[in-house]
């Protein structure tokens, strides 16, 4: 969310500090819209997450979790998060609404999303794009977010689940337990799982291209830093041993690559308050018509 309602308050000159109260609500709502897709996720995967080497520890595996108490727990947290959001504007409510369903849709039979390969990812990662919406509707009075960015978005989020998939096909190492832990693994390979990744980071990285050349051309300088960070997350991937990636909620065991993303974090911000006139003259085609014209 907090990219979002960032670039929020940099581009909507009407934002303003009366907004964080808001965003404070729009945080808190989508936690508890969160924790209930977790909730689900969690009981709802218990018997498959057996034939996981460290879920298997889990208490939904173990299936000593009690389904009413679940439910309870699932409809609490997802009314408080519809209900806080209700203090907020329609587009961050529908945002809210469509995260929890997307719960559902990944989670619940009969649709079950994460059992069918490529679409477990791409159903998942959905909730990228979501996420910035709702911090961005938390804070702004602009409907949207620019569409390439959404898309941008997306496919990151595709990319970080692949690779998630791909470290855990990985450590597993034995194909038919991966298989019954995940059931779609029966059409997933790593060769398939590795290159879809690779689709995917092209797929953000062009479009995030279109936004931020669209938007401000001297975000051009941050392009070979946004590849060296698809490159280096591509390396903690192939790790032989309980890579990072299966867990990137563990990434500060990675404090190189943290200070690396806060670095190219601090740089997309300071480019959007400078201006280069070499950047802009070398992309005006009037030059170039200029330089035909003279030879």
């Amino acid at each position: 969310m907090l990219p979002g309602a960032a670039l929020a308050y940099i581009v909507d000159t009407q934002v303003g500090l009366t907004s964080i109260a808001s965003l404070a609500f729009g945080l808190l709502s989508t936690c508890f819209i969160a924790s209930a897709n977790y909730t689900i996720n969690e009981y709802l995967d218990g018997k498959t997450d057996y034939f996981h080497p460290i879920k298997a520890l889990r208490p939904a595996a173990q299936g000593v979790l009690d389904l009413k108490l679940v439910l309870i727990q699932y409809l609490l947290f997802a009314a408080l998060g519809v209900m806080l959001a209700s203090f907020l504007n329609p587009v961050f409510m529908y945002a809210v609404l469509l995260l929890l369903l997307m719960g559902l849709v990944y989670n619940v039979r009969p649709v079950r999303s994460k059992d069918f390969a490529f679409v477990d990812v791409l159903t998942e990662a959905i909730n990228n794009p979501i996420r910035l919406v709702l911090g961005w509707s938390a804070v702004s009075t602009i409907l949207l977010p620019p569409s390439s960015l959404l898309i941008s978005y997306w496919m990151g989020g595709a990319y970080l689940m692949a690779i998630k998939r791909f470290a855990e096909y990985r450590m597993i190492r034995d194909a038919d337990v991966a298989k019954a832990y995940r059931k779609s693994f029966k059409n997933y390979t790593e060769n398939s799982l590795w290159l879809s990744a690779f689709f995917y980071a092209l797929a953000s990285v062009f479009f995030l291209g279109i936004f931020l050349i669209k938007y401000k051309i001297e975000f051009i300088i941050s392009f070979p830093f946004i590849a060296l960070l698809f490159v280096w997350y591509n390396a903690i991937a192939l790790e032989p041993e309980d890579s990072v990636a299966i867990n990137p909620e563990k990434l500060y065991r990675r404090p190189a690559f943290l200070l690396y993303a806060i670095f190219l974090g601090l740089l997309i911000l300071t480019l959007f308050f400078i201006d280069i006139p070499t950047i802009h003259y070398l992309m005006d085609h009037s030059v170039i018509n200029d330089v035909r014209l003279e030879r």
